[in-house]
């Protein structure tokens, strides 16, 4: 295949970048399209973004030319860009995503941030300090939580088994230790895991099947339903099952901190109430209810 085959004027660098914003004009903003170019390319071609400003006039081989183009093929099928270059960044850390795992969102960055921070201040953060992150998935959340505190014991619950291939591997490459265990939370193995537990940290199933109809094809096509939907009937079930563990396994001086649906946010907190907890919801940086934080009354 040559440039002629591949409709891109030359194997320039200006005019990869042209070609990307014409054939994905249709899809996405024209700022978002810059952004995946520039992520390409640093994939790629390890560039930065000055690289990319200043060497316009540059050229790439022929074997890269087909992974640019490749890669604008797979956007038009709403690919998420984290698949096509194979990873993300979330707290600092390198976490490798596939078709097995949720992507990291920065709703979810943005609550773990948060979570770091008030925790780094408390007096019983120390060695004997016990992580549970439930519904670990790409084991983002755990590594993110290890990094901060090596010292910690953590541990992270997930009910795919593919999704915590992933999670093992990025806690390799991350150089953080996780107990990883599979286990569906719904029916939970209190008796594998020690407790009790400093924080129980999750971000659960929790869209409702009819938002499905709202949703994004990168989501809905790319993304795994078994960690994205709850039935419409019964929304909260998986934190009917936070709520049990925690009251189960939680320290009398630990918290629990969960992403909600901002749509079922009053509801989640009542759920938490009426299990023996005081509750409070927090908004993320877009003002949307998306955090539950808990504690024992």
């Amino acid at each position: 295949m040559n440039t002629t085959d591949l409709h891109i004027p030359s194997n320039k660098v200006r005019d990869i970048e042209r070609y990307f914003l014409s054939e994905l004009a249709p899809l996405y903003p024209e700022g978002e399209i810059r952004m995946f170019v520039r992520m390409l390319f640093e994939a790629f071609l390890g560039w930065n973004q000055v690289q990319l400003l200043t060497h316009k006039d540059d050229t790439v081989n022929q074997s890269d030319l087909l992974r640019f183009h490749w890669a604008a093929e797979d956007l038009k099928h709403h690919r998420p860009i984290q698949h096509i270059i194979g990873w993300t960044d979330f707290c600092g850390c390198c976490i490798e995503v596939t078709e097995e795992t949720l992507i990291p969102r920065p709703e979810t960055e943005e609550i773990i941030n948060k979570t770091i921070k008030k925790h780094s201040q408390s007096a019983t953060l120390n060695s004997k300090t016990s992580v549970l992150d439930l519904c670990t998935g790409s084991g983002c959340i755990a590594i993110a939580l290890a990094k901060q505190w090596p010292e910690a014991e953590i541990w992270g619950v997930d009910i795919s088994e593919k999704a915590l291939a992933v999670a093992k591997k990025n806690a390799a490459n991350n150089n953080v230790n996780i107990n990883f265990l599979q286990a569906d939370i719904l029916n939970f193995p209190f008796s594998v895991i020690r407790s009790p537990f400093s924080l129980i940290i999750s971000n659960p199933p929790y869209v409702m099947e009819k938002e499905k109809a709202v949703m994004l094809p990168n989501v809905l096509d790319w993304e795994p339903a078994q960690a994205l939907f709850v039935p419409d009937d019964d929304p909260l079930v998986f934190y009917r099952a936070i709520a049990e563990i925690a009251n189960k396994c939680l320290a009398s001086d630990g918290s629990v901190v969960t992403e909600i649906n901002e749509q079922l946010a009053n509801e989640t907190a009542i759920l938490f109430e009426k299990n023996g907890f005081k509750a409070d919801i927090g908004n993320d940086f877009r003002g949307k209810p998306r955090m539950l934080t808990a504690s024992k009354k």
